[in-house]
């Protein structure tokens, strides 16, 4: 086993399985602001980001809790790569527990943010 998998198998960070994701926590994950904006630049990227790619207005602690409730809920996957976390939404398992619900909170989202002049 190479150095680089051992780390990787002892930095593996719990996810929800499909089947364990209930709708309450997603809408709780989605409800922040700043979550939102998360969500947001993953679901326009739709490649893995890392955290640091992420420039929240909250100190490091802070925007490490925005990460693991968004985790924890099953709207995105974190994965180690090296010393990078990395973030990738669940679109697919979302819109197959919760079919239209991601496009339509990501459409909403963009509707407010054009009409507050927010982006």
């Amino acid at each position: 086993m190479t150095t680089e998998a051992a780390n990787s198998s002892t930095r593996v960070l719990p996810h929800p399985e499909p089947s364990e994701i209930r709708l309450e926590a997603v809408l709780h994950a989605l409800s922040d602001p700043l979550r939102l904006q998360v969500v947001r630049e993953l679901a326009a990227d739709g490649h893995e980001l890392s955290c640091s790619h992420f420039d929240l207005p909250v100190t490091k602690s802070t925007t490490t809790h925005h990460f693991r409730v968004l985790r924890e809920a099953g709207v995105i996957r974190q994965i180690y790569r090296g010393t990078a976390k990395m973030n990738v939404l669940r679109g697919d398992d979302l819109g197959d527990l919760f079919p239209g619900l991601l496009d339509s909170v990501l459409a909403a989202a963009a509707r407010q943010a054009a009409r507050l002049g927010t982006g």
